[in-house]
């Protein structure tokens, strides 16, 4: 089904519960892939995809259709994962240096990721970033969406978003080669 055919068909009442099923089956993978680099842990990325999908159903009959269905669910799992984190954060009373080093923790300790070291390195490496450089490098390097899209997504101009990309590869060649 397109996304203008599930939106059509969410606004009738019969068939409501049939397009939102569609909905969730054509994008929950990619929602939960895309929570699940931001907050790494397994358990906690099923949590916002949830999360997510419960505000896009209490909300996609006000969807405008000004921007592209899956920009908008992205901002919203972005949002949901970003949440997350700092409810975490609070709820621990832990600068976010600390948040990072339990997703590191988390993610050595998980049997759910590959185990091939560079992959291992990498994510390390991720963890390392500021959340602004590190939500761009994803959608841009692994879910390899255009610049216009992730400014949909963040709220970020075109520039900055090359800016902070820009910048997290550098981080990022730097953190894997002095390592």
């Amino acid at each position: 089904m397109e996304d203008k055919d599930i939106l059509i068909a969410f606004k009738d009442p019969d068939t409501r519960h049939i397009a939102f099923r569609e909905l969730v089956d054509k994008y929950k993978e990619r929602v939960y892939w895309h929570a699940r680099k931001i907050v790494i842990d397994h358990e906690d990325a099923d949590d916002v995809a949830q999360e997510a999908f419960i505000k896009v159903y209490k909300n996609l009959e006000g969807f405008r259709e000004a921007s592209q269905l899956f920009t908008w669910i992205y901002r919203i799992t972005t949002n949901e994962a970003l949440n997350l984190l700092k409810k975490k954060q609070k709820k621990q009373g832990i600068s976010i240096d600390e948040v990072a080093h339990e997703l590191e923790h988390s993610l050595t300790s998980s049997n759910l990721l590959s185990g091939e070291e560079i992959q291992l390195k990498l994510q390390k490496a991720l963890l390392q970033l500021p959340e602004k450089q590190r939500l761009v490098f994803n959608m841009k390097y692994f879910d390899d969406l255009k610049y216009d899209e992730i400014s949909e997504i963040t709220g970020t101009s075109v520039g900055g978003l090359k800016a902070s990309y820009h910048l997290a590869v550098k981080k990022i060649e730097t953190y894997l080669t002095e390592g």
